[in-house]
């Protein structure tokens, strides 16, 4: 079984791919944390996220296996990461990682911003998780204050206006509800909720006969 969660940052995408994955007994793929493992890679190195050479030799040389996932979660590898997803060869060197890891016959949950309508259009579920930008923000503020990073709420609100704007409007795979995919809005709901409005989505299209 194929799960793909799609959203933007913060939406809570990736806690409810977590819990979906555990519910399931599922392998998991956070695709966003390549992007910004490339994107902090190219940072490291004194480059420019936007530099495409330098960009895809951070992605073909990136290592699933060592991501430091308390490096990545900085604001500015988040912003680093919407940067290099921007640029197609970036995503396609890493649409490969991508796919090999969903062809397990075991099954897996990937979320990210095209996991649906690109990477696994075919998945047995799809799920689009969203919410409101101020509550999106709210969320990544109190996530970041918890790391010891300062910013104020409206730069960073700023910031994640910014990246959905480049993620929703590049030309290659980008940030779009997938065909089928159920729409799932978090603004609301705690983690609790949001996850058993999952659970409930996935368990009605399994129970469902396919066309």
């Amino acid at each position: 079984m194929i799960i793909a969660v799609d959203g933007p940052t913060a939406s809570g995408k990736g806690t409810i791919a977590r819990q979906l994955a555990e519910h399931y007994g599922l392998k998991r793929l956070d695709t966003g944390s390549l992007y910004r493992a490339v994107g902090l890679a190219v940072l490291d190195a004194g480059g420019d996220p936007t530099d495409e050479a330098v960009a895809v030799a951070a992605a073909e040389a990136l290592d699933l296996e060592h991501i430091d996932e308390s490096r990545i979660r900085s604001s500015a590898a988040g912003m680093a990461a919407s940067a290099v997803a921007a640029i197609p060869a970036v995503r396609a060197v890493l649409r490969n990682a991508q796919r090999a890891f969903a062809a397990d016959p075991a099954g897996a949950v990937l979320d990210g911003r095209d996991i649906g309508t690109v990477i696994c259009p075919d998945a047995d579920v799809k799920l689009f998780v969203t919410a409101s930008l101020a509550e999106r923000t709210r969320r990544r503020l109190a996530e970041l204050h918890a790391r010891g990073e300062q910013i104020g709420f409206e730069e960073l609100e700023r910031q994640i206006a910014e990246r959905d704007a480049r993620d929703v409007n590049r030309k290659d795979s980008p940030l779009r509800q997938a065909e089928g995919a159920h729409l799932l809005d978090t603004t609301s709901l705690s983690i609790e909720a949001a996850a058993e409005a999952a659970f409930a989505i996935v368990d009605a299209a399994l129970s469902s006969p396919k066309a």
